[in-house]
């Protein structure tokens, strides 16, 4: 019976000792083969970012062009500039018009709009890039741009696009 456990404890201290009821270490294990394994492709759902504002756009213009804005700067109807009453200044926002689509990314350099109701004012060449038309307002989404810094030549440079248009002299306009 002695004889019996001593060979059991012998055969578990050989069996612990040369790792034989160890797996395989990092580098001895491998893979199975593909076409033993049925895999399900990996499904990521987008997240999409709620928007800081849905609501009523309209655009300022002539009237305007050349006084001071809030941010000290003089207002340029060309510009891509806008008017928010509670976003700091120097805030970028994209505005996309939910009628057609169309979205540009604007500074916010003034306060406003003085109309209760409306969430953005924005300059008379962010609405022509919109695509206003006619309509002095219009049904916007306004999100948040953060910021991407570029280092280039020791320089931080914002990674967001914008547009430029040539400018019609004041005059020509409706």
């Amino acid at each position: 019976m002695q004889r019996r456990i001593a060979h059991g404890l012998a055969i578990a201290l050989a069996t612990a000792c040369l790792g034989a009821a160890q797996g395989p270490n990092i580098s001895e294990a491998k893979s199975a083969p593909s076409s033993s394994v049925h895999q399900q492709p990996e499904v990521r759902k987008q997240v999409r970012k709620k928007p800081y504002q849905v609501g009523t756009a309209s655009w300022y213009g002539r009237d305007f062009q050349g006084k001071e804005t809030a941010s000290g700067e003089k207002y340029n109807m060309y510009d891509l500039t806008a008017a928010s009453l509670t976003l700091p200044l120097g805030t970028h926002v994209k505005v996309t018009n939910l009628r057609n689509g169309k979205a540009v990314v604007v500074r916010i350099n003034d306060r406003g709009p003085v109309v209760p109701g409306r969430i953005i004012d924005l300059s008379y060449g962010a609405a022509q890039a919109l695509q206003f038309r006619q309509r002095g307002l219009q049904r916007v989404r306004v999100d948040l741009v953060e910021k991407t810094v570029v280092a280039k030549a020791n320089q931080p440079k914002p990674a967001y696009q914008t547009v430029a248009y040539n400018h019609p002299p004041v005059a020509q306009l409706p």
